[in-house]
């Protein structure tokens, strides 16, 4: 395992594609999401909510809850298409999830186009053979280590947090986020990253959500990238470039929210925060070329 780079600014620069004249709402990705359910139909909105703000040509629904999600955001796609990544699990219970979903994801986890898993959907990813990034916090984590027949191991601390993270990510070949008020991100090959910006008062309900939202977006676009021959960046960055835009929009939420000082946030806050977290990170980009 190498030693966690510590995600910054600069870092997120060298990810994040501004769009040039030269684009249109297909060249600057397409992020799918299957997310919600009749229980969590919230989940779906703020996903997409943060897939829009953090960036991306067009945002494609396609789970339950696509009445709220039209009611929030019309611009979203609610029809069938191409996607450059898909977003999965927000907002479900693997428990009561329908057979028929069950087979849609599986179809999706065997598919070649990178998949975002959270939530209730962790439990297929060990089986996927698309290229994949996980997203689980702290009692997900233990559950898909024990799914993946791994030791409980301590993680305490960054450095314990990190060699679990690498260990889950070589077993499972995939990335892994792991959440916290330090979120570590382990690549199979060893790389570790470390995002430390953020607030403790992200932790409310519903910001996973925009989490795995943002991360989808940030992947769509370095796809898209790619099939353009523009950028070389992997799922690891970009799902590092997701994470600390996600903690640096929580910073400013927070700080509105006090009025110059941390107060409380809701999910929605910190997605309506994602565009200046952009704008600074693009603006960071700018300045160190």
């Amino acid at each position: 395992m190498s030693a966690p780079a510590v995600v910054d600014a600069a870092a997120v620069a060298r990810v994040l594609r501004g769009p040039t004249d030269a684009d249109d709402k297909y060249s600057r990705g397409v992020v799918g999401l299957r997310t919600g359910s009749l229980a969590y139909p919230g989940a779906a909105v703020l996903g997409v909510e943060g897939a829009w703000r953090a960036g991306i040509g067009m945002v494609r629904y396609t789970g339950p809850a696509r009445e709220l999600v039209l009611a929030a955001r019309p611009e979203t796609v609610t029809a069938d298409g191409r996607v450059h990544t898909w977003v999965v699990g927000s907002g479900t219970d693997a428990a009561s999830r329908p057979f028929a979903e069950t087979e849609t994801l599986t179809r999706l986890l065997a598919g070649s186009v990178p998949v975002v898993v959270d939530a209730g959907a962790l439990e297929l990813a060990p089986a996927a053979h698309a290229p994949v990034i996980v997203t689980p916090h702290a009692r997900e984590f233990a559950r898909l280590r024990a799914q993946l027949g791994l030791d409980h191991t301590d993680i305490e601390g960054d450095d314990g947090r990190a060699a679990a993270a690498s260990e889950t990510a070589r077993a499972l070949g995939a990335v892994v986020l792991l959440k916290g008020a330090r979120t570590v991100l382990a690549a199979p090959d060893g790389r570790v990253r470390v995002v430390a910006a953020g607030t403790p008062w992200l932790a409310t309900a519903g910001t996973g959500d925009v989490l795995a939202g943002a991360i989808g977006a940030v992947a769509a676009s370095v796809v898209a990238g790619r099939v353009a021959g523009d950028t070389a960046v992997d799922l690891l960055d970009a799902a590092a470039a997701g994470a600390w835009l996600h903690a640096r929009a929580g910073e400013l939420a927070a700080s509105r929210a006090g009025n110059g000082r941390p107060g409380p946030i809701t999910a929605l806050d910190v997605a309506r925060a994602l565009p200046e977290a952009v704008g600074e990170a693009l603006a960071r980009g700018i300045a160190v070329r």
